[in-house]
């Protein structure tokens, strides 16, 4: 059995998520459900290389978590060279490594004419990363499979532990990573971007004082700082006018959701932090 085998399912690949002719907003911006093995190659040929049953057991173990009773059920008898998804993760994205050095990646499988497509493009492009108020996860390589109309974004893998278990946490550190998660949220907004999600669940580091957001599937590029939305109930923090069905200004949004985040952050390192801040 060879590392294209897939345990999970039927070995049929699924039809493409989005192959009507017409454009369908909402289709394009849903989460896919891809047959992951179709894109080893795809993968291999940029030099990644996607997680078997192998790795997702020795990920686990590093954790000293135990192995998911799903996992283990799914992968009982297969070959440990077969790929595995992490059971931990949507089936949009895909655990796997780069091969010339071992970095630990993640891919997450979009349609190419998503809005999340189109905003980590403009975000990770080299004059637009380069910028100091740009803290994106670092992401790897952009690859763009035409046929199934999808792109995979290959993403360096931080954690969303945001204080490790052995590891001191200073009000230095604390408020750097407040800084960080305003800075970008106001580069974001300099460039017509309303992230549409910020939370504590969609926050990662690289455990090196670098934080980042993550998932931009409800986020918006708009024309101008003048842009209104409707109806907005699918972020995580959601303001209270958004309960008035009324067309409000996607920045406020955000601008509420970070303080939601501060707050939440605060009360994750306990009361002090917020003497401190007050």
């Amino acid at each position: 059995m060879t590392t294209d085998t897939w345990f999970q399912g039927s070995t049929d690949p699924p039809s493409p998520a989005s192959t009507a002719s017409s454009f369908d907003e909402e289709e394009v911006n849903c989460r896919l459900n891809p047959y992951w093995p179709k894109y080893t190659t795809f993968l291999k040929l940029r030099g990644f290389r996607l997680d078997t049953v192998r790795d997702v057991r020795e990920h686990y173990r590093k954790c000293n978590v135990e192995f998911p009773n799903e996992a283990r059920r799914l992968s009982f008898g297969v070959d440990e060279d077969a790929l595995c998804p992490d059971p931990g993760l949507p089936d949009n994205l895909f655990r796997g490594t780069r091969i010339i050095d071992g970095i630990q990646v993640i891919v997450k499988a979009v349609s190419l004419q998503s809005r999340e497509f189109e905003i980590i493009s403009f975000l990770s492009s080299p004059p637009v990363r380069a910028q100091s108020m740009n803290h994106c996860i670092p992401v790897l390589d952009l690859i763009q499979v035409c046929e199934d109309n999808t792109a995979l974004i290959v993403m360096e893998e931080w954690s969303s532990q945001l204080i490790p278990d052995d590891g001191p946490c200073s009000l230095g550190l604390f408020l750097d990573a407040i800084r960080q998660c305003i800075e970008h949220a106001a580069f974001m907004h300099r460039h017509h971007i309303a992230h549409l999600d910020i939370s504590l669940h969609n926050l990662v580091t690289d455990y090196k004082g670098h934080y980042a957001y993550i998932d931009f599937e409800l986020s918006r590029r708009f024309e101008s700082t003048n842009a209104q939305i409707f109806g907005y109930y699918r972020g995580t923090e959601v303001p209270p006018e958004c309960e008035k069905k009324k067309y409000i200004d996607p920045y406020k949004v955000d601008v509420w959701a970070l303080a939601v985040l501060i707050l939440r952050a605060c009360k994750v390192r306990g009361t002090l932090f917020l003497l401190f801040l007050c």
